[in-house]
């Protein structure tokens, strides 16, 4: 979100928060309601529900994001 929104780290882990809440190692069912990676989300929020139409390039993270994994 700070390199593709252009927010600040502060912005971005708000907003990161707001679409994709943390869930704790130990949560119960962690990661089940939200499937889709964090990259869906930010680039939604970032180019709307349609970036992976308008924008196919940004379909698949960015090797930049891959190496954050």
């Amino acid at each position: 979100m700070r390199h593709h929104g252009g927010l600040t780290p502060s912005q971005a882990r708000a907003a990161a928060l707001e679409r994709y809440p943390y869930e704790p190692d130990d949560a119960p069912f962690r990661g089940l309601v939200l499937h889709d990676e964090a990259w869906h989300w930010a680039m939604s929020v970032i180019h709307g529900d349609r970036y992976m139409v308008e924008l196919p390039g940004l379909a698949q993270p960015s090797v930049e994001y891959r190496a954050l994994e």
